[in-house]
């Protein structure tokens, strides 16, 4: 076995494959950039080696930066991860080339399988059925309309070295082929170094499954269930469970056969997906086959019990399956959220800046989370704006789910932005929780975006509740340092009101006395008594006990003089007053916030590849104005109503703060 290995990627996944390691007793080394100094993978490597600046074409990007790590710390085989060069055949060859074994498949696999037009090719040679479209590279944005025509709208098109969503668009008509093949061309540029792009045929109302395959490169290639990524966000998959509610055993044997024949034909050896689409009638057709481990892998080592990272070096290490089909069996339900640093709020942009305070629900065995940040640590504009995968079993998906939602609200996350609001909604959503799903599934649930009326909808009488136990306790310690306890007790008031920030008419509550165990309180609400349980202290993040008989975990933050509180992925800020300080209260001013009308701002920090217009053109609505780079995405900023440009505040090349103003509109 080896002694030691070098993982060759960041952030969560590099801490994952070091997890994994660290019980095989193999020692590890990890490589960072300038903006990754300080990261959570670097702290848990035994090594870690300095390769570049924080761009990754400068860094994570460089194979000689790579193979000189290894040969410098003696590392003798390297983890690929997923994305960076986890798919370059090159790669692979420069670590042979110096006797260091890539933990992955040979180079003729990943060739094969790593690009998607040839592929496609192969699978079609190999009798797997496939979605009609045009394999061959394209060379303009005339082509690929006139390419699209011949195929039908709508069509995709795709970066044939792409992956994560990356480097893909979905065109209607010929403008926006025209327009999608040069967005996909310039991603595909700057994310994977190929900027080949391909178009096929959107199927509509699809499903979108994955088969896990693991191969031994010596007669011995399994499937290991399937796991269902339907639930996309621009491409990008948002929530992954395992098995899939929609296929049956028929299916998935099917499924699961093919994609391993296709793995045969490449003489594939390690752990690798193949990805289908599925129609409503379980027809199901080839899309591609990435040839690393997938981000969503850890639903499918929570319902088989395998630890597919292992199962990848002992492969590597020359070692044979010691399982065999048959041997393979799916237990129960497993569920995956991607926790990103965005703000659902405002489109999903991502949000960058530090993690003033970060404290992941804990880990048993029905919770897992794999994370590559820690409290205080920092979330980089170079990079994917992941904080996390939370994922969560049960022995039936209802089960996982319902996990799920207690997970999140365990989630506490501040200094950035984070999507746990709209991952709350998704959990709530009813045609997700009965199994409705298509790749279409958040497009048609939320149409206009995602909004606070989108949250499940909450018993008022919890926040209500846990807001004046709070405040009751903090009376209490406020009496106990007062010092007139021994000699002469005050009397805690019983006539509170509380403000919930938005409402119109105030709640009014009379706490009544704490039981004599000390964690109970009773809080009347428009005559009723809610019986609240907690042993909840001050300077807490989460209250957690019952309100009712039912379990409750509300994040809770002191907000000026009242509290911030967090449940089910809604937010209220609460007060607790006197019944003369909220009739106060109410009679304070509003201070509207400035009018901004007239301001293209930027709508997240990036960098400003171009700027399309000049000072004193009139534009029309829906004409490009600028083109802001994120987290290596391009986003097209479109003028919203007719107007002329006054003022341009920034050039191309400038790097933006969120709400940095770009154009000012006379």
């Amino acid at each position: 076995m080896f002694s030691k290995i070098l993982i060759a990627n960041r952030g969560e996944i590099a801490c994952r494959v070091i997890k994994t390691a660290r019980r095989m007793g193999i020692k590890t080394v990890a490589v960072y950039s300038d903006a990754d100094r300080n990261a959570l993978h670097v702290e848990m490597a035994d090594e870690a080696v300095h390769i570049g600046a924080a761009p990754s074409a400068q860094s994570y990007l460089l194979i000689d930066r790579i193979v000189d790590a290894c040969k410098k710390t003696g590392a003798q085989a390297v983890h690929p991860g997923y994305g960076f060069l986890s798919e370059k055949r090159d790669f692979q060859e420069a670590l042979a080339k110096e006797g260091i074994t890539f933990i992955g498949p040979d180079a003729h696999a990943i060739q094969a399988m790593g690009d998607k037009i040839e592929s496609k090719k192969l699978a079609k040679e190999a009798g797997v059925s496939t979605v009609p479209g045009y394999l061959g590279v394209i060379a303009d944005g005339d082509e690929a309309v006139k390419i699209a025509r011949d195929i039908g709208y709508p069509v995709m098109i795709k970066a044939s070295a792409g992956g994560g969503g990356k480097g893909m668009r979905v065109a209607w008509n010929d403008e926006e082929a025209r327009e999608g093949f040069i967005s996909a061309q310039n991603e595909a540029r700057s994310s994977f170094a190929d900027d080949r792009v391909f178009v096929e045929k959107y199927i509509q109302q699809p499903r979108h499954i994955e088969i896990q395959v693991i191969a031994d490169g010596q007669g011995n290639t399994l499937y290991l269930g399937e796991r269902e990524c339907s639930i996309q966000r621009r491409h990008q998959k948002v929530i992954e469970e395992a098995p899939s509610p929609f296929l049956d055993e028929a299916t998935r044997k099917a499924m699961g056969e093919q994609a391993c024949a296709l793995a045969n034909a490449v003489q594939y050896k390690s752990a690798g997906t193949v990805e289908f689409i599925v129609d409503a009638d379980r027809n199901f057709y080839f899309l591609e086959m990435n040839t690393r481990l997938q981000v969503e892998h850890p639903v499918t080592e929570l319902i088989t019990g395998l630890d597919l990272v292992e199962l990848m070096i002992r492969v590597a290490n020359g070692e044979k399956l010691a399982i065999k089909q048959e041997d393979v069996r799916l237990n129960g339900w497993a569920l995956e959220a991607r926790v990103y640093a965005e703000d659902p709020y405002r489109n999903f942009l991502p949000s960058t800046g530090r993690l003033t305070h970060y404290q992941p629900p804990a880990e048993d065995p029905h919770v897992r989370v794999d994370t590559g940040v820690y409290d205080g640590g920092e979330i980089s504009m170079y990079y994917d704006p992941m904080i996390a995968k939370l994922c969560t079993w049960g022995s039936t998906r209802d089960a996982a789910i319902a996990r799920m939602r207690e997970a999140l609200d365990q989630y506490y996350i501040r200094g950035v932005s984070h999507n746990i609001p709209f991952l709350a909604s998704l959990m709530a959503n009813q045609c997700f929780v009965d199994g409705r799903l298509t790749t279409n599934f958040i497009a048609e649930e939320y149409p206009n975006g995602f909004h606070a009326a989108d949250l499940p909808p909450d018993d008022p009488a919890v926040l209500v509740s846990v807001a004046a136990v709070a405040h009751r306790v903090l009376n209490d310690r406020d009496i106990q340092i007062s010092g007139k306890i021994p000699a002469a007790p005050v009397k805690v008031r019983n006539d509170w009101v509380v403000v919930v920030e938005g409402n119109a008419h105030p709640v009014h509550l009379h706490p009544l006395a704490d039981s004599p165990q000390r964690i109970g309180y009773g809080v009347e609400i428009a005559g009723k008594v809610h019986k609240v349980w907690s042993d909840w202290q001050i300077g807490q993040p989460l209250f957690q006990g019952t309100v009712d008989g039912r379990p409750v975990c509300v994040q809770i933050d002191r907000h000026g003089i009242g509290y911030r509180l967090f449940h089910s992925g809604s937010q209220a800020n609460v007060k607790v007053l006197t019944p003369r300080a909220a009739q106060l209260d109410a009679l304070m001013p509003f201070k509207a916030p400035p009018d901004m009308s007239k301001f293209l701002l930027s709508p997240m920090p990036g960098l400003l590849v171009s700027i399309a217009v000049t000072e004193g053109q009139e534009v029309k609505a829906g004409e490009v104005l600028a083109v802001v780079e994120a987290m290596k995405m391009e986003n097209i900023l479109r003028a919203v109503q007719d107007g002329t440009v006054g003022k341009i505040h920034a050039q191309a090349g400038s790097s933006l703060a969120v709400d940095q103003k770009i154009i000012e509109f006379a």
